[in-house]
C-alpha cells in the first residue's frame, strides 16, 4: 500500500492518540483553564515541538538508542517524572496560598503569557514535557515505520507524517483550548480556582508518579 492508501489509517490513529489522556492533556486543560485559549496556545506549540523533535530523532535513529540505554531511559524518567510533580505541587502550592482569602495567585489576568518572555516559558513547559516523557520516545520508534511504505526513504517519509501529526493535533488541542478557554473567567473565581488547581495538581502529581515508578 502505498503513503496515500495509508492515510486514512494514519489520521484516524493520531486522533484517537491526540485524544487519549496524560500529561499533555493535563497541561493544555489546565493553562486553558487558568489563562484562556492566548495562553494554551504556546503550550500546545511547545507540546507539538517536542513530539516533532522526537519524530525526527526517530527517523534519524536517535530515539532508538535512547530507548535502548538504560542511562538514557532512566534519566529522561526522572527529569520527566520531576517536572511533572514541580508543576502538580506548585498548583497546589496556588490552592493553598489561595486559601481563606480572595486572592488568586497567577490569576491570568494581564498574563505574563502577553510578554515574550511569558510566552516562552510556557512555550518551554509543553516542550520539555513532551521530550522528557521516555514513553514519546518509545511511541515514535512503533508508531511511525507502520506507515512507511517499502522503499519509502525512511528520514524524509516520517518527518512528513510528523507534520501531519502536528498539524492535526494543533487543530484539535487549540480546538479544546478554545472551549475550555470560553469559561476561562468562570474558573479563575475564587473558590473554582482553588478547587481546579487542588485537581490539577493532583493530576499531575499522579502522572508523574506513575512515569517514575513505571517500567518500559
Amino acid at each position: 500500500m502505498d503513503l496515500v492508501g495509508m492515510m486514512p489509517a494514519f489520521v484516524v490513529a493520531v486522533v484517537l492518540i491526540s485524544a487519549s489522556p496524560g500529561p499533555a492533556m493535563a497541561l493544555i486543560l489546565r493553562r486553558a483553564a487558568v489563562r484562556g485559549f492566548a495562553g494554551a496556545v504556546p503550550t500546545v506549540l511547545g507540546l507539538e515541538a517536542g513530539l516533532y523533535l522526537w519524530a525526527l530523532f526517530a527517523a534519524a535513529g536517535l530515539a532508538a538508542k535512547v530507548a535502548a540505554s538504560e542511562v538514557a531511559f532512566l534519566v529522561l524518567r526522572v527529569v520527566g517524572a520531576g517536572f511533572l510533580l514541580y508543576l502538580g505541587i506548585k498548583a497546589w502550592r496556588s490552592a493553598w496560598r489561595a486559601r481563606g482569602s480572595g486572592v488568586l495567585p497567577d490569576s491570568g489576568a494581564g498574563s505574563p503569557v502577553d510578554s515574550a518572555s511569558g510566552w516562552v516559558k510556557a512555550f518551554g513547559e509543553g516542550a520539555l514535557v513532551m521530550l522528557a516523557n521516555p514513553k514519546a520516545a518509545a511511541f515514535v520508534i512503533a508508531f511511525y515505520p507502520q506507515f512507511v511504505p517499502a522503499g519509502w526513504p525512511l528520514f524524509t517519509t516520517t518527518a512528513v507524517l510528523a507534520v501531519l501529526q502536528v498539524a492535526i493535533e494543533v487543530v484539535l488541542y487549540l480546538t479544546l483550548a478554545a472551549v475550555v478557554g470560553r469559561a476561562s473567567g468562570w474558573f479563575r473565581r475564587s473558590t473554582v480556582r482553588r478547587r481546579l488547581d487542588a485537581i490539577s495538581g493532583t493530576v499531575l502529581v499522579a502522572l508523574g508518579l506513575r512515569m517514575a515508578t513505571e517500567s518500559r
